[in-house]
């Protein structure tokens, strides 16, 4: 018999050989069989880039969307349908450049679905410009000067926006990528964990050992439930802090706040609708 929580499947995978997102495959994959999460309760979506090839290669239902837009048809899944996980996964450029517009409003909307976000701070897939999260003075082959913007700082954003759930991990520390991803998986409400990774075709700065270097876990003592204080961390830089930097157990989530779920959880499609009854208590609001 087929196992359910197998999400392995054997196929060519294009990346670069020493891709940082072969690591982060390996601990999405271990978290999802830990979490013991099954095929037909799991949906990937991603947009466009290197990091949004993931669901292709991972043995579940997805959807693949365009450019910077899996944010809404995530959002519109967990809506029509609760019951599902629902985790979208997408690169730096794709989520902060092109997506920043859906970042904003699904953190007002809050629905209860997952966004790993692989940040290698570059453009990998349109061949090396520099992305929302490149460090000044990178030069690429269109910023032959440097890039001299300041980068964006999602996980700072992310908490002043109160994100429920906002947390950093390096994926070259497996072990504590899927155990942040587990925890973020099971989180109530928008979850946010932005996960460096190295580009090693296009990005010769952050390397596997900058990162290293430019990176520290939280401590033990360290609250995420004091919105000062992760703000305060996740206002760090160089080094940055890996780990969970916010928690909020207290946001309802979009699902909740939806008319259709408020008196029944059952997801739309398995109901029964009467829809003289509907159409009557419509025009008796009006």
């Amino acid at each position: 018999m087929e196992n359910s929580f197998d999400f392995k499947d054997k196929i060519d995978i294009a990346w670069c050989p020493g891709c940082g997102n072969f690591a982060i495959r390996k601990a999405l994959l271990a978290a999802l069989a830990e979490l013991e999460i099954a095929r037909e309760k799991l949906v990937l979506v991603s947009g466009i880039g290197q990091a949004a090839k993931m669901p292709h290669y991972i043995n579940a239902a997805f959807f693949n969307g365009l450019h910077g837009r899996a944010l809404p048809p995530a959002t519109a899944i967990k809506a029509c349908n609760p019951e599902l996980t629902v985790i979208v996964i997408g690169g730096d450029g794709d989520m902060y450049g092109e997506g920043g517009n859906h970042l904003l409003h699904a953190t007002r909307r809050n629905p209860d679905i997952t966004l790993f976000v692989h940040d290698n701070m570059v453009y990998g897939l349109t061949k090396g410009q520099a992305a929302p999260t490149s460090r000044p003075g990178m030069e690429t082959p269109v910023q032959v000067f440097g890039v001299f913007e300041k980068p964006l700082n999602p996980v700072a954003l992310a908490v002043a926006l109160d994100v429920p759930f906002v947390a950093r991990v390096f994926c070259g520390d497996i072990e504590q990528t899927k155990e942040v991803m587990k925890q973020a998986i099971h989180h109530k409400g928008f979850a946010l964990v932005d996960i460096f990774q190295p580009c090693v075709s296009f990005n010769k700065v952050n390397t596997f050992q900058w990162f290293k270097d430019h990176t520290y876990p939280l401590p033990d003592v360290f609250d995420p439930s004091d919105r000062a204080g992760a703000f305060a961390k996740a206002i760090e830089e160089e080094p940055f802090p890996l780990g969970i930097l916010y928690r909020n157990e207290h946001r309802t989530t979009f699902e909740e706040n939806l008319e259709v779920y408020k008196n029944e959880r059952t997801p739309l499609f398995r109901r029964e609708i009467d829809m003289k009854k509907v159409a009557a208590e419509i025009a008796a609001r009006r």
